[in-house]
């Protein structure tokens, strides 16, 4: 058998987690394929990190737009398109933050506005590493702490655009999830919103003991709170402001 048949039959198949490391590996989260289990791929351990990447989409740079190698197979040999960093390539600043509810009831926000970063071995076991706000190939990363999956309850990952920036549309923005095992997961914001300052990507929920990772991608007009209200939260919520840069943890 060619690698492109063992390829597409590992596709038929849905996932072919033996076929390649989740450096080559793919699953992309669509509208008809919207849910993955961790806990079916082993993947319910360890820390789960969370990475928001983007670059400005520009009527005079005709690059192609990143996609799946599930979906273009070939371009597994090609390296990924570095993003632009540069002040005159990237005047937007969107941010990557997690709404998040324990197993006994707390309540809270992992998100840079406000200096809210988390803590990893203590609840809400989720930490946010840092605050890009140039597009750097790094992007921002959110970890999640899976050891303690019995405390979570659900979370939400969320992307919100900073103050005064381009609208989503102006932007190509991925939310890539890479489990401790396994493939890793990707949700392009590739839907066109060029109001919405918000946009819940992503929810991870325990059902009964199973992690399910389900694609959201819903775009709002408004904030934290917006989002907050459209999946009932009930957090109290007042205006927010950055540190200087350097000032977080």
């Amino acid at each position: 058998m060619s690698f492109w048949d063992r390829l597409w039959s590992g596709r038929s198949a849905q996932f072919d987690f033996d076929s390649g490391s989740a450096a080559t590996n793919a699953i992309e989260l669509t509208k008809r394929h919207p849910t993955v289990s961790l806990s079916k791929q082993g993947a319910a351990t360890g820390n789960l990190r969370v990475n928001l990447s983007w670059r400005m989409r520009t009527s005079d740079i005709g690059r192609p737009e990143r996609s799946s190698v599930l979906r273009h197979p070939s371009r597994m040999f090609k390296p990924d398109v570095v993003q632009a960093h540069t002040q005159s390539m990237v005047n937007v600043d969107l941010d990557l933050g997690c709404l998040y509810e324990l197993a006994d009831g707390e309540k809270g926000v992992v998100q840079p506005l406000g200096g809210f970063f988390g803590d990893l071995n203590a609840p809400p076991y989720v930490k946010l590493s840092g605050d890009d706000r140039f597009g750097s190939a790094s992007g921002e990363t959110i970890y999640v702490n899976l050891d303690h999956r019995d405390a979570i309850k659900r979370l939400l990952l969320f992307v919100y655009i900073y103050d005064q920036t381009p609208a989503f549309d102006r932007t190509h923005a991925i939310v890539t999830l890479f489990p401790s095992n396994g493939p890793r997961i990707e949700i392009s914001l590739d839907e066109r919103a060029p109001q919405a300052r918000s946009c819940a990507v992503v929810t991870l929920e325990n059902v009964k003991g199973d992690l399910v990772v389900h694609r959201e991608v819903k775009f709002v007009y408004g904030f934290q709170s917006e989002l907050d209200r459209l999946y009932g939260w009930g957090l109290q919520w007042g205006r927010g402001y950055k540190s200087k840069v350097g000032d977080h943890p």
